[in-house]
């Protein structure tokens, strides 16, 4: 049975990432956590010490935010009813991120799934602040869906690597499962420049080789940025997911950079699967 966390701020962003996530495990046995966590709007020594004004505020949050999950989930099991999934609700008086983290551990959650914030006017993924810190402080894999974006089953996956990581353990487990459940090809994009590969990218490289099979298909692209590289593989081909590890050699600590996500033209439209680097 998987277990998969789905914060929710009630906004349609988030219930488009909670649709993705339905359809996406729709055939599997499923527990999914709605999370919606809440911070009175003036959380100060006032509230702290309880002042007159603050009296009351923090319950009137907390019955909103139970409230709504309640309302979600019954909604949830009326449109889609799925014997197949269950859901609980949480509500937490904490920051979104921190719950998050605490979660993942206390319930031993296999996936998180949430909303960007997208870019008014603007075609790429531009990470939302929550979005940023779930995916940097998350141990397990965190799933991020673009604004307004419509479910499609995921029949190719995009994995750009350098083969400096280790695929072996549950590394993978993740888009291996997804790959695995939707029948996807895995197209591993490896970007090189006049080096070749040394003793131990080779072993990864067969390694990876050996965990796709048939499923597997193998581009070398020569020289380009790896921004650059995967804007260009999808003009020629259509991809469905986005799939990468996050580790020091990756261009994902500096697109979270807030400066260089205004100039990158980061041009991904789909999910974006994000695996930590343990």
């Amino acid at each position: 049975m998987k277990r998969i966390l789905l914060p929710t701020d009630f906004s349609d962003n988030s219930f488009k990432a909670i649709d993705y996530g339905l359809s996406l495990f729709k055939n599997e046995k499923c527990t999914f956590f709605l999370l919606n966590t809440y911070m009175p709007p003036v959380y100060h020594t006032e509230y702290l010490l309880g002042s007159p004004g603050q009296i009351g505020l923090g319950d009137m949050i907390r019955e909103d935010s139970k409230n709504n999950l309640n309302e979600l989930k019954e909604k949830l099991e009326t449109e889609y009813k799925n014997p197949l999934h269950t859901f609980v609700t949480h509500s937490a008086f904490n920051m979104l991120t921190e719950e998050i983290s605490h979660m993942t551990e206390a319930e031993d959650i296999d996936l998180v799934i949430m909303g960007t914030q997208g870019a008014t006017g603007a075609q790429e993924i531009l990470f939302g602040t929550n979005t940023v810190h779930a995916i940097r402080s998350s141990k397990c894999p965190v799933l991020a869906i673009p604004q307004g974006y419509a479910y499609q089953d995921p029949k190719s996956i995009l994995f750009p690597t350098d083969y400096e990581v280790d695929y072996s353990g549950e590394k993978l487990a993740a888009m291996l499962h997804i790959a695995t459940g939707h029948d996807a090809q895995v197209h591993v994009m490896h970007v090189f420049t006049q080096l070749e590969l040394d003793s131990k990218q080779l072993s990864n490289q067969q390694t990876l080789k050996k965990m796709l099979g048939s499923n597997g298909k193998f581009h070398e692209v020569e020289g380009d940025e790896i921004i650059t590289a995967i804007n260009k593989f999808q003009e020629s081909t259509k991809i469905d997911m986005l799939c990468m590890i996050q580790n020091k050699h990756t261009f994902l600590e500096r697109l979270f950079i807030e400066p260089i996500i205004k100039k990158i033209g980061f041009h991904v439209k789909v999910p974006f699967l994000v695996i930590p680097q343990p």
